[in-house]
């Protein structure tokens, strides 16, 4: 196996933080990336042999991972804030029988959105958001 440099433990960390950009991930590249860099300082500083060098990389890894990801999570947010659009004007893309389960552009976007109504939603009808459960919105009309 080759030796690894720090240029090299460095190179390695900035790839998972790349890769923790461009993946939607639970965030968990991130932490192994900064041990990575972290790894690379100390082999920099003259830290051998190299599979203590592997043994720190995972060690720090798994502790910050342990230590930082919730609250990491908690602070970014847990995904979009949908409980403002409670009350939100809707619009049915196509007919939905109560019940039934289609599209409405809301916000100039589309959505998954349910008929929460007894009644028949026609296309383009004007509705209101009552509900919404994860990324879909539950529409009744006005």
């Amino acid at each position: 196996m080759a030796r690894m440099t720090w240029w090299m433990w460095m190179l390695f960390g900035v790839g998972l933080l790349v890769l923790e950009i461009v993946t939607p991930g639970g965030l968990f590249a991130l932490f192994f990336g900064l041990s990575a860099i972290l790894v690379a300082g100390l082999v920099a500083a003259g830290l051998e042999p190299q599979w203590l060098q592997w043994v720190v990389f995972a060690v720090v890894g798994v502790g910050l991972l342990a230590l930082l990801r919730r609250r990491v999570q908690e602070r970014l947010g847990k995904g979009p804030h949908v409980s403002g659009l409670v009350g939100e004007v809707a619009f049915p893309r196509e007919d939905l029988a109560p019940g039934a389960t289609g599209t409405a552009d809301l916000r100039g976007a589309p959505w998954t959105a349910t008929n929460a109504s007894p009644s028949l939603l026609t296309r383009g009808q004007r509705c209101r958001v009552s509900k919404v459960n994860a990324l879909t919105i539950f529409i009744q009309p006005e």
